[in-house]
């Protein structure tokens, strides 16, 4: 019985530690939340971005992902819940929203960081 008590307290222990903060999930889910991340369409900082650029009726255009980093949170969480201009839904929970949105202020706080040369 000592033996399982020895065993079981270190777990019970850190069981209620988290091994991730909260702006580490955040961004995780920013860059990944089903499949393919919120970066590739709205950029690293929620800042807008090109996805394509394509000739129409011999006409250049581009389709464009709107910057989402400007955004009151109501209107950030009723685009996350519509279908519209190729927005898919991601079927997020409350938390996940939040904890987007709170990614994107977070980014918008943090200075921009240079790229060197070689773009890194």
């Amino acid at each position: 019985m000592q033996y399982l008590l020895l065993f079981f307290t270190p777990v019970i222990v850190f069981a209620q530690a988290s091994f991730i903060t909260p702006m580490e999930y955040a961004s995780q889910l920013y860059k990944n939340p089903r499949g393919i991340g919120c970066n590739k369409c709205h950029g690293e900082r929620g800042e807008g971005k090109i996805i394509a650029n394509y000739v129409h009726k011999k006409e250049q255009k581009s389709f464009t992902a709107p910057s989402i980093n400007t955004l009151d949170f109501k209107s950030f969480s009723e685009a996350l819940n519509k279908r519209l201009n190729g927005m898919p839904r991601y079927f997020l929970t409350e938390k996940e929203i939040k904890s987007l949105y709170f990614y994107l202020q977070e980014q918008k706080s943090q200075p921009i960081a240079k790229k060197g040369k070689n773009g890194k």
